[in-house]
C-alpha cells in the first residue's frame, strides 16, 4: 500500500461530503479490484481511484473561477456543462495540493468524466470504476456493466459512453465532445475490430 493513503484519506473525509468521501472510497476498491483483474499497478489505481473527485466539493460556479484563476481553459463545452470541470480542476488540485506527480494518474483523474480516444489502462480503469463502484445503484444496465468490466475494457467503455450518450439525449443534456469523441472511438474499436 502506497504510505500516502491513510493521510490522503484524512484529508479528503475533512474536505468531501461524507457521500462523496464513501464514493470515492468505493471507486477507489473498484479501481484496485479492476488493476488486479487487468494486471495494473496496484498503487496507482488506488491513488486515482481515492483521489478522482478530489474537487467535487466545490460548486461548479467556484470550480468555473477557479479553473480561470490557475489558467485552466474553460471551454465553451464545459461552461455549457460545468458538471465535468470537477475533472480538471481536480488533477490540478491533485498535483499542487496533493503531490501527486505521476502523469498517469493526472490524466486518469482528468479524463475520468468525459473520457477520450485512445485512453490508457488506468484512465479505463477509473472511468469504469467511477461508473460501477458499490454505491452506484441509479443505472439500469449496472449488473451487466459491472460483470463486463472485468471481461472487457473497452467494451465496457463503449457500453458506458453509449448509455450516457442516450441519457443525456433523452434529457436534453449537454455532451461534452470529448465524450461524444470517446464513444466514437470506442464503437469502431468493439464493432470493427483489428484482425
Amino acid at each position: 500500500m502506497n504510505e500516502q493513503i491513510p493521510y490522503f484519506r484524512e484529508r479528503l473525509k475533512e474536505k468531501l461530503p461524507p457521500m462523496r468521501y464513501e464514493h470515492s472510497l468505493g471507486v477507489s476498491y473498484t479501481a484496485m479490484a479492476l488493476a488486479m483483474r487487468y494486471g495494473y499497478d496496484l498503487d496507482k489505481a488506488e491513488l486515482a481511484g481515492l483521489l478522482h473527485d478530489c474537487a467535487k466539493f466545490l460548486p461548479d460556479t467556484e470550480i468555473i473561477a477557479k479553473c480561470r484563476k490557475h489558467h485552466l481553459e474553460v471551454t465553451d463545452a464545459e461552461q455549457n456543462a460545468p458538471a465535468v470541470l470537477h475533472a480538471k480542476y481536480g488533477a490540478w488540485l491533485a498535483e499542487r495540493r496533493y503531490g501527486i506527480s505521476d502523469p498517469e494518474i493526472l490524466s486518469a483523474i482528468r479524463w475520468h468524466t468525459t473520457g477520450k480516444a485512445a485512453m490508457s489502462t488506468l484512465e479505463k480503469i477509473i472511468y469504469i470504476a467511477d461508473y460501477i463502484e458499490p454505491r452506484r445503484y441509479k443505472a439500469a444496465d449496472l449488473p451487466t456493466v459491472r460483470k463486463m468490466a472485468f471481461e472487457n475494457l473497452d467494451c465496457t467503455m463503449y457500453t458506458i459512453l453509449e448509455g450516457t450518450l442516450n441519457y443525456l439525449g433523452s434529457k436534453n443534456g449537454k455532451i461534452d465532445p470529448m465524450t461524444n469523441e470517446a464513444y466514437l472511438y470506442y464503437r469502431d474499436l468493439v464493432t470493427n475490430p483489428i484482425t
